[in-house]
């Protein structure tokens, strides 16, 4: 059973040949399966992690045949293509190096549960969650997120969610 998504990356691909061939101005041939004349494309590599964020890497590829362009590229995903460049992305099932080398769980002044860059102090938000609810939160809890907690792998991500998450603020009906 064919995947929607390799059906897309599929005819990507055939649109892909067929742009690179009208660059090239040279007819297209079944029996050819390599480029004529090399060419040089732009391509765009986005990362999307498990705490929201994305990066993305910009390299520049000379395809000589597309069927080893293609191979380099297998576990990627086909966003968009056109002359002048060629997005992939992918998910990658990790927290995002960001997070890894300066990542805290701390709260905003509103007291909402927030990831800053750096210890909580600095102010500087990367992602906000939900509000607290001060008066069920435990003191030593407070204490951990006035201090900041230091994110350094997404089990100990997901495990701070899912413990704070039970001190949420919920609409009153």
């Amino acid at each position: 059973m064919f995947h929607r998504d390799r059906i897309f990356t599929v005819i990507g691909f055939i649109l892909l040949v067929l742009v690179i061939s009208v660059a090239n101005q040279k007819p297209l041939r079944a029996e050819e399966p390599h480029i004529q004349e090399p060419i040089t494309v732009n391509v765009i590599l986005q990362r999307k992690y498990v705490d929201g964020e994305v990066s993305e890497e910009l390299t520049k590829e000379t395809i000589g045949s597309m069927e080893d362009f293609w191979a380099m590229y297998a576990s990627w995903q086909l966003v968009e293509h056109n002359q002048e460049r060629i997005v992939f992305k992918k998910d990658i099932d990790d927290i995002s190096p960001l997070l890894k080398t300066n990542g805290y769980f701390g709260l905003a002044g509103d007291g909402t549960l927030s990831i800053f860059n750096g210890k909580p102090t600095s102010n500087e938000v990367i992602q906000s969650f939900f509000q607290i609810d001060m008066e069920k939160l435990e003191s030593h809890k407070h204490i951990e997120l006035i201090e900041g907690i230091r994110i350094q792998s997404k089990d100990q991500y997901l495990e701070v969610l899912k413990t704070l998450e039970t001190y949420s603020k919920t609409e009153k009906r």
